[in-house]
């Protein structure tokens, strides 16, 4: 049997296979409360092995996009309790991706209008979502302020309190979005961390507040709840760093002291090319690295992949892959790797905002029949 169809666990999460649903912002949570439709949309997902929800801002600050979800007021925390009982009721397991956009954001969704927060402050060259007239709308990210090393005690904190407000929500466990040029990866980050204190300049100042995030999520809920994902080469919302591999290799060695259920990479450009010319990167050595040092979470892999590609990653030591777009269109996508196919095609005006359509409607093999 293919493996990716295979029984495997992730920490203390027992998954039925070896398929996981990567987190997919859909902004159809306004004021950032999850809502029934929500319910339905990972239920009907729920064949996956392990569902990973949309990204989810730990405070308002967090908040980097209109319309997505939140995980720090008590009707959000009821929102969510709809979504995971409706997924344990179909079987399913599921995490959500704890959040924090740092300078991805703007000022109409900051507390008060103020200024986003960040490393350093440098603007983003990237663009977030705004309602204007209800249509999402991209506009260009607010110029951040560099936090203060008074005040990250305070976002480490709010990691921590997020990480309990999902367990009380009924999530499995949790990612810690480390990913993809929001606030931890803009720490660790060369091009947008120029800092000259205690978490910045060196590797180790860069990778502390990522480090300390981690141990309070872990001392909170338990380190075999807890997963990570790190996009390393990733040029998404205008992020670089002039040398990821020693960067990498440190944070994968000394995530390793940390019993984790996962850790999830993003490899090469999210949503684009798997190989960077010009950030060439050595995921294998990386993997290596971080069992030498002890490592044992699951090893899991994203971008771009389909069953041949799945099954040619599990052979070479991954195990779990994570399919991002296609489970937008394919709730059942399970099935459908299983058989080969076919695919529903995505609606990509449907991608963010809006309702049903594009998003809960999309037929499976057995309404298709």
């Amino acid at each position: 049997m293919n493996r990716l169809f295979e029984p495997t666990t992730a920490g203390q999460i027992a998954l039925s296979n070896r398929v996981v649903m990567a987190p997919l912002t859909r902004n159809r949570a306004p004021n950032a409360v999850p809502t029934p439709l929500m319910a339905t949309y990972y239920e009907q997902r729920a064949s996956a092995g392990l569902l990973i929800t949309e990204a989810t801002a730990i405070t308002h600050q967090g908040q980097g996009y209109a319309d997505v979800p939140g995980l720090y007021a008590p009707e959000q925390i009821e929102g969510w309790k709809r979504v995971t009982a409706a997924v344990h009721a179909a079987g399913g397991k599921i995490v959500t991706q704890l959040w924090h956009v740092g300078r991805v954001s703007h000022t109409e969704l900051q507390p008060g209008g103020g200024a986003p927060v960040a490393p350093s402050a440098i603007a983003a060259k990237t663009k977030t979502v705004l309602i204007k007239d209800g249509v999402p709308t991209f506009v260009d990210t607010s110029v951040p302020r560099a936090l203060e090393a008074g005040e990250l005690p305070g976002i480490v904190e709010d990691y921590r309190k997020a990480a309990l407000a999902a367990i009380e929500a009924g999530f499995d466990g949790v990612e810690i979005h480390a990913a993809n040029g929001y606030l931890i990866d803009q720490f660790l980050k060369t091009g947008s961390n120029h800092r000259t204190d205690a978490y910045g300049g060196s590797i180790e100042n860069r990778a502390r507040l990522l480090l300390e995030v981690v141990k309070a999520v872990t001392d909170a809920i338990g380190a075999a709840r807890t997963g990570i994902r790190l996009s390393p080469v990733t040029p998404a919302n205008d992020v670089v760093d002039a040398d990821p591999q020693p960067l990498f290799t440190y944070v994968l060695r000394e995530l390793a002291r940390f019993d984790l259920a996962y850790v999830h990479f993003i490899e090469g450009a999210t949503g684009g090319p798997r190989e960077i010319p010009d950030r060439p990167f050595d995921y294998a050595a990386l993997r290596e690295a971080y069992r030498a040092a002890g490592g044992r979470a699951a090893w899991m892999v994203n971008n771009g992949y389909d069953a041949t590609l799945a099954q040619t990653a599990l052979d070479k030591g991954a195990d779990l892959v994570a399919f991002g777009k296609t489970y937008i269109a394919n709730p059942d996508l399970v099935a459908r790797l299983k058989q080969g196919g076919p695919f529903n095609a995505p609606d990509k005006t449907t991608f963010y905002g809006g309702g049903a359509k594009g998003y809960t409607d999309y037929p499976t093999l057995a309404t298709q029949a």
